[in-house]
């Protein structure tokens, strides 16, 4: 059974051979297509294992749709609004049209 202090935890990877030491993070965002996991209030452990670094993640997760430039240069272009009204209505109405028309009414 493996230990839960991390203390321990260090003891019996350095007896493996393996070198750990904590990151000082305040947050981790993992980039996916389509949508990025954002892992807040992050416990990173850096491991180095014959060479290899490798990196062991905890924390409060949550996802988040990515949001493409292109997309918020077009609704911008379009709608005349400024980045961030883009940004908010693209996360309000989740596809370029949908902004488009929802900024555009708002204007009229």
């Amino acid at each position: 059974m493996f230990p839960t202090d991390p203390r321990q935890m260090q003891q019996l990877l350095r007896q493996m051979g393996i070198k750990s030491k904590m990151v000082d993070a305040k947050r981790v965002v993992i980039e996916c297509e389509g949508s990025n996991i954002i892992i807040t209030n992050p416990k990173v452990m850096e491991m180095n294992v014959k060479g290899e670094l490798n990196y062991n993640i905890s924390g409060d997760v949550s996802e988040e749709a990515s949001v493409n430039e292109e997309d918020i240069a077009l609704i911008m272009e379009k709608t005349g609004a400024t980045r961030e009204k883009a940004l908010q209505a693209l996360k309000e109405n989740g596809d370029v049209a949908s902004a488009i028309v929802a900024l555009s009414d708002a204007e009229a």
